[in-house]
């Protein structure tokens, strides 16, 4: 580790694959086509939307290592996370593996968390698979974090749309031929002293502009090294927050900046600012980015999740909503 939280893996480890399953918003979505599976029920045959959210993180993992064949047994430990208290989707999934569980919350920063704890495992040969996970769902988040869907509730202009998805990946030993995550950037917290709850994008964007400049500087890399640098779920608000920020530092984020809350819904949808929630930037990477990378359309990308570290309980005292961001580059593989 270097720069007091960035790291850079020597061995190699790849991400041999990847296993998406999002709800019927998401599947009528510009990247519908490229989700593996697309529920047309929200509750997926469950009694309750936690239930739901639960059985398609299971659904993912398990779909995962069945599509490369393996056992629980080749599995070295499941890292994943979600929004819901106690992280009660991720720990209830792993009942359903014989396989050690790390479970992690950096709200919707945590698949990057999750995808960093898994590449340094096996960069140092503490494991040869791993699986990293994340998931969320519209209903379950919104009776959490806001109002019950019974309620009515009128969502207001700077809301983002809790992305109902589970993405799961494969990261593995070095093998040819496979997209390599080189080096990563552990976020630090920052707080503007962003209080509504609703406003996630601007919450987040001042966490996600001090990691992409500290990963930067770190690796030795200017924003013209990767094809695209590509945040979480900072939505259309949080975007030109990021990009005004970024200026700021000198660094220009117009030509190759996407975010993945951006990425997941139809601009004519109703989801005002765009996607967010730990399946946000889980399923688009998983989905539509991974295999761009895999063909070599894609050469190297930053992927930064960010994450709004929030609760209900910190909300109703006043408290203020800071933000983390972490950061992996993923690139081709030169061999």
């Amino acid at each position: 580790m270097t720069d007091k939280g960035t790291l850079f893996f020597k061995n190699k480890p790849v991400i041999k694959s990847a296993f998406t399953i999002v709800g019927p918003k998401e599947s009528q979505s510009e990247l519908g086509k490229f989700f593996d599976i697309c529920l047309k029920d929200d509750r997926y045959g469950e009694s309750s939307y936690e239930k739901a959210e639960c059985k398609m993180l299971t659904m993912s993992m398990k779909r995962l290592i069945e599509r490369q064949k393996l056992k629980d047994s080749d599995v070295d430990a499941i890292i994943s996370g979600d929004l819901l208290n106690q992280i009660i989707s991720a720990s209830f999934s792993a009942r359903d593996f014989e396989t050690p569980f790390l479970g992690v919350y950096n709200a919707c920063a945590s698949i990057c968390e999750a995808l960093t704890l898994g590449a340094t495992l096996i960069d140092g040969n503490y494991a040869k698979n791993t699986v990293c996970s994340a998931v969320s769902h519209f209903a379950t988040a919104e009776r959490q974090y806001r109002y019950p869907l019974e309620l009515g509730a009128i969502r207001p202009a700077q809301a983002q749309w809790t992305v109902t998805g589970a993405g799961s990946y494969l990261v593995s030993e070095h093998l040819s031929g496979y997209p390599v995550i080189s080096s990563a950037t552990i976020g630090r917290v920052i707080d503007f002293g962003i209080t509504d709850v609703n406003n996630m994008g601007a919450a987040m964007a001042p966490a996600a502009c001090s990691t992409i400049t500290r990963h930067l500087r770190a690796t030795n890399t200017t924003t013209s090294d990767y094809d695209l640098i590509v945040t979480g779920d900072l939505g259309a608000l949080g975007s030109r927050l990021l990009k005004e920020l970024a200026k700021k530092q000198g660094l220009d984020l117009e030509p190759n900046h996407v975010d993945c809350g951006e990425l997941i819904y139809n601009i004519d949808e109703d989801e005002f600012q765009g996607g967010s929630g730990a399946g946000c930037s889980s399923v688009v990477f998983a989905s539509y980015l991974y295999p761009m990378l895999k063909s070599k359309k894609i050469k190297k990308l930053l992927l930064v999740a960010t994450g709004a570290l929030l609760s209900t309980l910190s909300s109703q005292q006043g408290e203020s909503i800071p933000g983390v961001a972490h950061a992996i580059t993923v690139e081709c593989s030169n061999d």
